[in-house]
């Protein structure tokens, strides 16, 4: 396979996943099932149009660090995740950016199931850590893209 065909590939698997996400995204205006864990947010897509910027201005690591600190917290007796306390927007963008950084077919990140993305980012050589930026820009354009033509309205 030539480098045109490579790149070409690249960017359709990111378009695919990215597309996907951005329908996840939609479904959580409304409470909603994903995979195993409960969401529900209006705010979607508008934390997806800002990532970029933030993640240009502040870099992958903190914008991550950010990201994880607005995840929905426990509360007493309850846990994230459960029809009752519904994950949030920032929680479906922290787990979908993991996800597209495990099947990346270029190998940039080995992340875990179990792995914490921030802890992954920041513990990278800084070569590989301009590498991780780029792919994350390039997966959020094309979420971005996605969002805005599939997300009419928001809360």
């Amino acid at each position: 396979m030539n480098n045109k065909n490579t790149i070409k590939g690249l960017e359709q698997g990111r378009a695919k996943f990215a597309y996907e996400c951005a329908l996840e995204g939609k479904k959580i205006l409304k409470k909603v099932l994903i995979r195993t864990e409960w969401f529900e947010d209006g705010n979607y897509k508008s934390y997806v149009e800002r990532i970029p910027m933030w993640v240009k201005t502040n870099g992958l690591g903190s914008t991550f660090a950010f990201i994880k600190s607005k995840r929905r917290k426990e509360k007493k007796g309850e846990k994230p995740g459960e029809k009752e306390n519904p994950k949030n927007a920032y929680d479906l963008i922290y787990e979908q950016t993991k996800q597209w950084l495990k099947k990346d077919e270029k190998s940039l990140l080995t992340i875990n199931e179990g792995d914490d993305l921030v802890k992954k980012i920041i513990l990278l050589e800084s070569s590989v850590y301009r590498a991780i930026t780029n792919e994350v820009l390039a997966f959020f354009n094309w979420l971005t893209r996605f969002a805005e033509g599939l997300i009419e309205s928001e809360a």
